[in-house]
């Protein structure tokens, strides 16, 4: 298995977001739809759907509830996912309700979430990473006949 990044920076991802017109952002988004799959999947049996298609087609259909909806779950199976791997995260899908929702009042609010949402990937990813590095347990040995009676 391949290691997942573990060094998104908010930083980058305002600015080449700014720079490309936000096709960054959307890159951005699509793998982190992606690694949640491939890290949660396992655990909790969802799959999350791919951002292209909540973007580009259920917003439209849905009038923008569907981005809500999908924000939504993938922060709170975020923060699961850390708190099931003995992570420690305050993230979750309350973290996107008062930050991107309520905090938009204050214009920044929405940029508050995103720098939680990558910081609580990375951690994620990290998690997932360690347990790669770690050696699989050796499986049991068989156990060993009965000498025969002489």
């Amino acid at each position: 298995m391949e290691k997942l990044r573990t060094h998104r920076s908010f930083a980058a991802y305002f600015f080449l977001s700014l720079i490309t017109l936000g096709i960054y952002g959307i890159v951005v988004m699509s793998h982190i739809s992606s690694e949640i799959n491939t890290v949660a999947s396992k655990h909790d049996g969802k799959h999350t759907m791919h951002y292209c298609w909540i973007l580009f087609i259920f917003s439209w259909l849905t009038l923008g509830i569907a981005p809500i909806v999908w924000f939504h779950r993938i922060s709170n199976r975020i923060g699961n996912d850390i708190r099931l791997r003995g992570g420690h995260s305050s993230f979750g899908a309350d973290t996107f309700w008062l930050w991107a929702i309520v905090g938009s009042l204050i214009s920044i609010g929405p940029l508050v979430y995103v720098y939680k949402l990558l910081h609580a990937m990375n951690q994620l990813n990290d998690l997932y990473n360690q347990e790669l590095d770690q050696p699989a347990a050796p499986a049991a040995a068989p156990a060993a006949a009965p000498a025969p009676e002489a």
